[in-house]
């Protein structure tokens, strides 16, 4: 019997070709799992009118960790369409299947680290003050708030009477009094206190664990005065147990700048949903893009592991596969990890530097070419060749 149990989800698009690649680099290093396959994503929507099966949910509530791949996700309306047609105006709502599986299993805590691997062609460069170039190292860790703010699903097109007039008790709502609930949009940004909390403590463990100097708090408090106010009140009172760490403060917009300027001086960033999604994305543009980008989804019990591309449906039928499967590696990695199978997670990182600082073996988008049928021949590797050169690297 094996030591552990992996849901796996592939999910939509190329989530069905990387997912398999990472769970071939698991075997290559020793891991001793079994995976079992849960449905989740766009043609659970179409069919069923539920991207997220009860059935995926119980398998993870029995094993408590899973594998994603991707998904697609589509504004309401063209989800609406997509629905077959007996299900279309029965009151199914399209609901990204990843945030309800945060909210599920209260996976509050997502860390998505983004450090640069050397001789990657896709690293952040900057021209020197006296001519020529350089590279700095970018290591940064992103915790973000994973359940709440504007990503917990409180909004309304057309608020009802009770939606406004509680609103109305605020004073500047006034400017928006006269205007026709049907042309009202409204969606909530909410801070719980205990969150904040949560990932800030979170953030600080991890930066003392790993010898990280600063926790940069990452908001924007001189506007959202409440909720950005309430997750930096909190970032100081934890500061109180953790003195040798640096606590900085930035505002999201600011930091979109500095981090192309100066993006070494940052260490572990912590953001509420929504700013953490951002940051965190502008970060992984530094050390190669989506295609290294991985991450966790952590709860009191269950953790779900992802890359935090998209599901990229045009590249999925391509034979051989040619999208880059670093980023779903790297989030197995993440899981091992979770779990204490430390050296083994060591092991596949280090097989990755190695893969990426020799360059033999590079996708389209570590080649900068335009990723196609036709990438192949410009001398770009399959997606299996990356995995074989990984698991190569491993022996």
């Amino acid at each position: 019997m094996a030591k552990y149990t992996v849901v796996s989800m592939p999910g939509d698009g190329i989530g069905k070709v990387v997912l398999p690649e990472a769970v071939r680099v698991l075997d290559a290093v020793g891991f001793d799992a079994d995976y079992v396959h849960a449905e989740i994503g766009w043609e659970r929507w179409i069919n069923d009118g539920n991207p997220l099966p009860q059935a995926t949910l119980d398998l993870l509530k029995r094993h408590k960790l899973g594998l994603f791949g991707a998904i697609t996700s589509k504004p309401k309306g063209e989800a609406a369409k997509e629905l077959r047609p007996e299900l279309r105006d029965k009151g199914f709502v399209y609901y990204s299947p990843i945030v309800g599986l945060r909210q599920a299993f209260n996976l509050d805590v997502c860390i998505r680290p983004c450090r640069s691997f050397p001789g990657n062609p896709l690293n952040f460069i900057r021209q020197k003050a006296g001519g020529g170039f350089e590279e700095p190292k970018v290591d940064v860790a992103v915790f973000r708030q994973n359940t709440e703010g504007l990503y917990a699903g409180i909004e309304w097109t057309d608020p009802p009477q009770q939606v406004r007039d509680a609103l109305a008790t605020h004073p500047k709502f006034k400017a928006f009094e006269h205007v026709r609930s049907a042309d009202l949009a409204i969606s909530t940004r909410v801070f719980t206190r205990n969150a904040c909390r949560r990932i800030v403590e979170a953030a600080f463990r991890y930066a003392k664990r790993h010898g990280y100097h600063s926790v940069t708090v990452c908001e924007k408090p001189n506007v959202l005065r409440e909720t950005s106010g309430m997750m930096e009140e909190v970032a100081k009172q934890v500061h109180k147990d953790y003195a040798e760490i640096q606590l900085w403060s930035t505002n999201i917009d600011a930091q979109m700048m500095w981090l192309t300027k100066n993006p070494e001086d940052y260490s572990v960033i912590v953001a509420g949903n929504m700013f953490g999604d951002i940051v965190s994305d502008a970060f992984a543009g530094l050390v190669g893009g989506l295609g290294f980008a991985c991450s966790a989804n952590i709860g009191d019990e269950v953790a779900v592991f992802e890359p935090t591309h998209g599901s990229a449906p045009k590249y999925e039928k391509l034979d051989p596969p040619i999208v880059n499967p670093i980023a779903m590696i790297l989030s197995a990695a993440m899981m091992l990890d979770h779990i204490a199978e430390t050296d083994k997670a060591k092991a596949v990182r280090d097989a990755i530097a190695s893969v990426v600082k020799e360059g033999k073996v590079r996708t389209y988008d570590m080649m900068r070419i335009p990723g196609g049928p036709d990438s192949i021949s410009k001398g770009a590797a399959t997606t299996t060749q990356v995995t074989d050169a990984i698991i190569a690297r491993l022996g």
